[in-house]
């Protein structure tokens, strides 16, 4: 077990309000008068979310378009972000990305706070969310027989990095400036029996979604979306290294998504193991944790 995933156990004990959906989710989910609020935080940090010298501009795009990707799971129409920011080089460029994420996603900055720290810069963001459909979609919902299906491919922010960290010249938007569903999202809400988003690997993602649904998918991995460039052999990497931010979600046998989506898979009742693939239990490491 990782560190990561030890203490968030640990913490189960202490997330014992309903809102919590005891830390199994992308979010906090809060009945608050008339509305339901959705909530979520993510942190950024320098040598382990981007590179060293990167432009602060991508940075900032990507820690809001990071945390709306949670929202979007939910089905959530955001309405505010606040702000936790450690001072250091290139906040100018940060300001700007800033400005461009939140014009782009129309999200307004509510606040935050401001911090000086020695060694690598460390940021976080909160992202405030309305839910649009009652009950919002969990990871857990999911039952056998429902088709397992992903809104676009996996592999592409892999590239994207590999290419910004060898400076090759070839495209690395999708690890610098990922574009959360949000759109997808509020469509799917309706309709998906669970639905998170893929942020550290697809078969991890899918792992934590049948743990949290008492299930098993079964993924058919040809039929799994991939960016047209990557070589064959690296297909596998693909589906373990994360940061592409699509959503996976299951639905019921025979309904099809109001949007564009592939299907991946299946949902079968519980095996020992919590994701297989083209019938077999995966090996090694499924995808990214906090060692």
């Amino acid at each position: 077990m990782s560190k990561e995933s030890a203490l968030i156990d640990a913490m189960r004990v202490l997330a014992n309000h309903p809102a919590a959906r005891g830390l199994a989710d992308d979010c906090a989910v809060l009945d608050f008068g008339g509305e339901v609020l959705v909530l979520t935080h993510d942190m950024m940090v320098e040598g382990v979310h981007w590179l060293p010298g990167q432009d602060m501009a991508d940075v900032a795009w990507k820690l809001v378009a990071t945390n709306l990707s949670d929202l979007a799971a939910k089905g959530a129409q955001p309405v505010g972000v606040l702000l936790g920011f450690t001072l250091g080089q290139g906040d100018e460029r940060f300001i700007a990305g800033l400005s461009e994420a939140l014009t782009a996603f129309d999200v307004p900055l509510l606040g935050g706070d401001t911090v000086s720290a020695n060694g690598p810069r460390s940021l976080g963001l909160t992202a405030l969310g309305r839910a649009t459909h009652h009950p919002t979609p969990s990871r857990s919902g999911a039952s056998a027989g429902d088709g397992l299906w992903i809104t676009g491919p996996v592999g592409a922010a892999m590239l994207g990095f590999e290419a910004l960290r060898d400076n090759t010249g070839q495209d690395s938007t999708a690890f610098r400036r990922p574009i959360p569903r949000l759109a997808e999202g509020r469509a799917l809400a309706p309709l998906a029996t669970a639905m998170m988003d893929v942020s550290d690997g697809l078969l991890i993602d899918a792992a934590r979604m049948a743990r949290a649904s008492g299930m098993t998918l079964a993924i058919d991995s040809s039929a799994v979306p991939l960016p047209p460039a990557l070589p064959a052999h690296r297909h596998d990497e693909a589906m373990r290294w994360g940061d592409d931010y699509e959503l996976l979600f299951t639905l019921p046998a025979g309904i099809a998504p109001p949007i564009a989506a592939f299907q991946i898979g299946t949902t079968l009742r519980a095996t020992p193991s919590p994701v297989i693939v083209d019938g077999a239990v995966p090996h090694g490491k499924l995808g990214y944790t906090h060692d």
